[in-house]
């Protein structure tokens, strides 16, 4: 198909930038008609000189008075001034050490000048802009992210012939004719043209729409795909409900929200298709307790249950936590990289033989040696570190088994039917009983030997602590920033001299870092000096007191997330966020983490502050990046998209009909790039 031809059979296309278009990910026809512009140039109006505005950007177009004159001001730098006159004013301009655009400009001709205007007394000036004859005509230019060695004027010629390319081949549009006929949409071919090389600013807007609308709808299917796929017929029908003696034998009463949680996932369990759930909450809120309290259900049915964290210490955290929430009535086995080869084998033999009944470990758990012999359940932990295909991956284990995701990372409820379209939502909304809230503070740099002292006062009423930096050791990036391990030598020498420290990154071996660890939660180091590994998979009650260093450096997000590695026992916690940055988002996003604890609130002003590129893109997630939508400037496309997606499938679930049949090749194009199974 012309959408997969190589980038490298466009006219001028050879292999130096075939190698450029990489670097920007761009490999087909189709990733570069996908490449969208970055931003506009309005080269359609043309402003009078005497009317340019001071310091905003506009077009000029004139005739040419004198050519270029060369002038060496230094060695390495020469200029290149002529003057353009509008026919009421003329306009000196200035052209730096550019010789190849200098030879194109000759006298009487007619230019099209695009910059910013300066006044210099009555005299106008214009220094570098852009320059183009008249001819090619006044219109909107595009302007692409590029890199270096490859021009956005070479990326919209290599469009153009993509564009050409395409239209010889008269491909078939992904969105059906009638579907486009309600929404109201222009052709694919239109939108494409468009958006590259508007005609007008209403064209570029109709182009646009049609565009977001698309990618949308695109994500939006092969997400409710995958959710019907996935509830096709469970292999593991649960008929009986165990919560009640789950609850029974724990040392805590559940929560609201935990019992409804478990509740519904319990009613998804009896059901002929598998349960695919997320349950979100705040950090502290208690997911694991929700997870256990299924999984308990699942294996006295019979069934085993297999949980997968993204670190070894998350996956040791939870293999400890189960065990206390079990005690000897679940076999539980912990499977990780550091597990030895003896110790391997014997495990998987269990686990194969049903003498394993809930199996937790990191992605080692999705190898192909790791055979269940009746898996029911599969739980993921962080969701937001796992793509669809690892997830795929390990429900590839049992018999369509249900599916259970737990995610710490708050987003807005409507970005997480977005995020996580093929799962139903739980949200653990409120904390267990007895948990203080944390108090924040943000201080300069001048402030931290007194943050020091306040730390050194928890320490020594027997209470533990955390310092955190961005860096593990110098010279690593900008030697500004604070590293752990020069800090944690500062640390140990000065200002806690006589305390036990340790250190922890995600450089030292998984033995030392569980060491370290063990140490830490046994109170044999008060004080931890640590880079963010500590965001997820430490907790320790007795931690009341958390220190940032160099806090611009994390977003909203990772600071709730190590926040929360605090305030969970019973003794009131701090966080002191230390920030010489005087920027005005680093204020804001600091100013949001001192005024609230609540995650859902601080994901809302994440997302204002960062956009949605954050919550979306395959890294985190496992998902299509978008490369044109906005989820918050285009939240009524997003809904339109969803009901659309819903009534195409609930008409044709499987795209057979033949005016689907662009759909499902586009759909299955889109997810041939996280690695999802099946969609094709």
């Amino acid at each position: 198909m012309v959408l997969d031809r190589s980038i490298s059979e466009l006219k001028g296309v050879g292999s130096k930038r075939a190698e450029l278009y990489k670097k920007l990910d761009i490999f087909t026809v189709g990733d570069l008609l996908r490449h969208y512009p970055r931003a506009y140039e309005d080269w359609s109006k043309i402003t009078p000189v005497s009317l340019a505005m001071p310091n905003e950007p506009c077009c000029v177009k004139g005739w040419v008075v004198a050519a270029p004159s060369e002038y060496r001001v230094r060695k390495g730098m020469t200029l290149y001034r002529f003057r353009v006159s509008d026919g009421q004013n003329s306009i000196q301009v200035t052209l730096f050490n550019n010789r190849y655009a200098a030879a194109k400009i000759h006298r009487d001709e007619e230019v099209l000048l695009y910059g910013t205007v300066m006044r210099n007394g009555r005299h106008f000036e214009m220094s570098s802009p852009l320059v183009e004859a008249a001819s090619t005509g006044e219109r909107i230019r595009a302007i692409y992210k590029q890199t270096e060695g490859l021009s956005s004027r070479m990326i919209e010629t290599n469009v153009r012939q993509a564009l050409a390319l395409v239209e010889s081949a008269a491909l078939p549009d992904c969105l059906p004719p009638n579907l486009r006929e309600r929404m109201e949409l222009c052709d694919q071919l239109t939108a494409w043209r468009e958006v590259h090389f508007p005609t007008s600013s209403a064209s570029l807007d109709a182009a646009r729409r049609r565009l977001v609308f698309e990618e949308l709808f695109l994500l939006q299917i092969g997400l409710l795909r995958m959710k019907n796929r996935a509830r096709g017929i469970t292999g593991a029908r649960i008929t009986a409900d165990y919560t009640a003696q789950y609850a029974a034998h724990l040392p805590f009463s559940l929560t609201g929200a935990q019992s409804r949680a478990i509740a519904e996932c319990v009613r998804d369990l009896g059901a002929e298709r598998p349960m695919s759930r997320l349950v979100q909450g705040d950090v502290g809120s208690g997911k694991t307790a929700v997870a256990a309290g299924v999984a308990y259900t699942v294996i006295r049915n019979g069934w085993q249950a297999a949980m997968m964290a993204p670190t070894e210490i998350l996956a040791e955290q939870h293999a400890e936590t189960l065990h206390k929430l079990f005690g000897d009535r679940v076999r539980i086995a912990l499977l990780t990289g550091s597990v030895t080869a003896s110790k391997r084998q014997a495990l998987l033999a269990a686990l194969a033989a049903g003498e394993i009944d809930l199996l937790v470990g990191t992605h080692a758990l999705i190898g192909e040696h790791v055979h269940f012999a009746r898996l029911g359940l599969v739980i993921t932990d962080e969701q937001h570190r796992f793509g669809v295909g690892q997830r795929a991956a390990l429900a590839a284990k049992g018999v369509n088994p249900h599916m259970l995701v737990m995610s710490a990372t708050p987003i807005p409820r409507t970005l997480a039917l977005i995020l996580y379209g093929d799962l139903d939502v739980s949200v653990l909304d409120e904390l267990p009983p007895g948990r203080q809230p944390i108090q924040t503070f943000a201080i300069s740099s001048q402030k931290r030997e007194r943050a020091y002292g306040y730390v050194r006062r928890h320490l020594d009423e027997g209470r533990q602590g955390y310092i955190v930096c961005p860096l593990v050791e110098e010279g690593e990036e900008p030697s500004d920033l604070t590293a752990a391990t020069e800090l944690f030598e500062k640390l140990q020498a000065g200002p806690f001299s006589g305390y036990q420290l340790g250190l922890l990154h995600g450089r030292m071996k998984p033995s030392e870092k569980e060491r370290t660890m063990a140490a830490f939660a046994a109170g044999e180091i008060q004080l931890l000096v640590s880079t963010t590994v500590i965001e997820v998979g430490v907790d320790v009650p007795n931690a009341v007191i958390l220190v940032v260093e160099n806090a611009e450096r994390f977003g909203l997000a990772q600071l709730h997330q190590l926040r929360g590695r605090v305030g969970r026992g019973q003794y009131l916690s701090t966080c002191i966020l230390i920030s010489d940055h005087s920027g005005e988002e680093t204020r804001r996003r600091l100013q949001v983490m001192c005024a609230t604890t609540d995650g859902f609130r601080i994901a809302d002003e994440d997302l204002k502050m960062r956009g949605p590129g954050d919550f979306f893109g395959s890294r985190q997630h496992g998902l299509p990046n978008l490369h044109i939508a906005d989820l918050m400037a285009d939240m009524p496309l997003v809904q339109l998209a969803q009901m659309s997606a819903a009534n195409r499938l609930e008409a044709d679930p499987e795209l057979a009909q033949p005016e689907n049949a662009p759909l499902r090749l586009a759909v299955a194009r889109l997810f041939a790039q996280v690695g999802a199974q099946g969609l094709n």
